[in-house]
């Protein structure tokens, strides 16, 4: 599936690895992909976020809130959750859905809302008025512009 990913996806997945190091967590979650696709500012994954007031200082104070920090620095290697392999694999679907052969920043935001699971989900679902819709259609619009 990696190889299908935009150089700008593939760099959200190191991103999501960092943000999971940055708090001493052993595991890469929803919420680390999606503070991930909220650093790449000029993606339209962050963008479409950005739209609905989520931006990356917010995102950060709610996983902080949330999931307290991990005790001890990760191993090398750092596995994804069962949650944050789903959506990975809903980011495909919603490619493939749109007609695209590649998956980028906005087909992994897709997928955290497609498959609905995880604290990523929650926390756009909350800065959306529990809307996620207006943020499905927010990407959908500029995936189709450009």
């Amino acid at each position: 599936m990696f190889e299908r990913f935009t150089d700008g996806a593939r760099r959200s997945v190191v991103l999501a690895q960092d943000e999971a190091r940055r708090l001493d967590h052993n595991y890469i979650g929803t919420e680390h992909v999606l503070l991930a696709l909220l650093r790449e500012e000029d993606s339209a994954a962050a963008q479409a976020l950005a739209d609905v007031g989520l931006t990356l200082e917010v995102a950060r104070r709610r996983v902080e809130g949330v999931v307290s920090r991990g005790h001890a620095p990760p191993p090398s290697r750092i596995p994804f959750t069962p949650h944050a392999k789903k959506a990975l694999e809903c980011s495909l679907r919603a490619s493939l859905e749109l007609g695209d052969r590649h998956i980028d920043t906005a087909h992994l935001l897709l997928g955290l809302l497609n498959c609905g699971e995880g604290m990523a989900a929650r926390l756009v679902a909350d800065a959306a008025g529990g809307d996620v819709d207006v943020v499905r259609r927010k990407l959908r619009d500029r995936i189709s512009a450009g």
